[in-house]
């Protein structure tokens, strides 16, 4: 049996296994058509469809195949919710055993589209749930499609489960942080040293917060959480680091937020010989 083949039967079982219900007729036909087009990609590394139709063993020209994928692409009955949701439900229900950590960001795909997408990390991998893709150049994306995104996955998260939204500067959008909130997510996202936020009637720069030399970390809650489990949160948090001095009503909620998770402290003022500085690696809190 060649390597195609038995790559594509094992996708195609694992796609058909944990289908919800016994996918029959249509849906099907177009489950099999989507365990080649995975099995074609993985095979050919490129999402070419006439480098996919060479690596999936089908008795049809290679021709026929790239017609067939091209149909299945364009098809408008392909659904998130019937061939790609069900799919993401079943891997968030076995990863939420343990605190789940999202991704979300936008970028360039295609010929002038961006996709914005929302990801699961597991193993060091960034795993796509869901996506929006427009037209237009790269770009921040209006924040009602990141509301959408979390709205769409949330809905597929067990209830209790620990989650921590991780974003970049397109994320700091305030209805964005108000729906993760009603979600009873935990996020950090990067904004502007030039953004002015209030706490508790105290007006601030955050750049009175936050040490970086562009963009830094913030969760405008200043809650940037982090389970003591979870190193993945902390390879996305990247070198930015809290330093004082802070306003004393944010430094208290700070650290009130370990009741929640655990919360880098503050650490001491950096030397002015190394503020500014930019190693690659995190600042030791």
């Amino acid at each position: 049996m060649s390597d195609n083949l038995r790559r594509y039967r094992a996708i195609r079982d694992a796609l058909t296994q944990w289908y919800p219900g016994q996918p029959s007729g249509t849906v099907a036909r177009h489950l099999t058509t989507l365990a080649a087009l995975i099995s074609g990609i993985v095979g050919s590394k490129s999402t070419q469809l006439p480098h996919i139709a060479a690596k999936v063993p089908n008795g049809t020209k290679p021709e026929s195949r790239v017609k067939r994928f091209a149909r299945w692409v364009d098809n408008a009955h392909i659904l998130e919710e019937v061939y790609f949701l069900p799919y993401a439900d079943v891997l968030l229900r076995h990863l939420a055993l343990q605190t789940l950590v999202l991704v979300l960001d936008g970028s360039g795909v295609g010929r002038g589209c961006t996709a914005l997408m929302i990801h699961v990390v597991y193993t060091g991998r960034a795993l796509p749930l869901a996506w929006r893709v427009r037209q237009a150049p790269k770009g921040h994306f209006p924040e009602e499609l990141h509301i959408a995104l979390v709205a769409l996955i949330s809905e597929l998260i067990p209830a209790g489960t620990q989650v921590v939204l991780l974003g970049d500067g397109e994320c700091d959008g305030t209805r964005l942080q108000q729906t993760l909130q009603q979600a009873g997510w935990s996020y950090a996202c990067r904004t502007a040293t030039s953004t002015v936020a209030t706490w508790e009637s105290e007006t601030f720069l955050c750049s009175a917060v936050i040490l970086s030399a562009l963009l830094w970390t913030i969760t405008l809650a200043a809650r940037i959480i982090v389970k003591d489990h979870n190193l993945a949160a902390e390879e996305h948090l990247g070198n930015d680091t809290m330093h004082e001095p802070i306003p004393q009503c944010i430094a208290s909620h700070w650290h009130a937020a370990d009741a929640v998770g655990r919360c880098r402290p503050f650490p001491a003022p950096l030397p002015a010989s190394i503020a500014g500085t930019r190693s690659g690696k995190p600042l030791p809190a």
